[in-house]
């Protein structure tokens, strides 16, 4: 039997019947063809279906869609704006930071969640943030570096 939720995703109210079974990533995907939301190792260890719910990171794969209800959720989708990339976006490509593109938009949603608690982080706040983030292409550093020159250029902005 289906649950009606309603819930937030990118700005945009929804009020939909979901199966409690299903999860979040897979709403996402399948019901609202949010595809940039990446399902991975589908047991929360990889990071690649990460989400911001509330503000917050989230492994979109952990979490049903029905706990999703009265939330807020933001994917990558929804990082953009009318006047282009988001500044981490934006230093992602720079950077360097890019190679598969897989993990890319968890690792992006983990930063934007990091540099709004924390505008200025050390290199090892920003290690810590993401290590629930897994790359095999980049080594890190690049995403590093990337979240490090989106700090500096979202500071200058303010």
């Amino acid at each position: 039997m289906k649950k009606l939720i309603s819930l937030k995703v990118n700005g945009k109210l929804y009020e939909v019947a979901v199966s409690p079974n299903q999860t979040l990533v897979d709403f996402l995907r399948n019901e609202l063809d949010l595809i940039g939301t990446k399902k991975g190792c589908e047991v929360g260890d990889c990071g690649t279906c990460t989400v911001l719910m509330d503000g917050r990171p989230v492994n979109s794969c952990l979490v049903l869609a029905v706990q999703a209800n009265g939330r807020e959720i933001q994917t990558i989708e929804g990082l953009e704006s009318p006047e282009g990339l988001h500044p981490i976006q934006k230093a992602f490509v720079d950077k360097g930071a890019i190679q598969c593109g897989f993990c890319t938009p968890g690792m992006i949603l983990t930063a934007k969640s990091l540099l709004e608690k924390n505008p200025t982080p050390d290199r090892d706040e920003i290690r810590k943030a993401i290590s629930g983030n897994l790359c095999r292409c980049t080594g890190y550093q690049k995403i590093v570096d990337a979240i490090e020159a989106a700090s500096a250029e979202m500071s200058k902005r303010q």
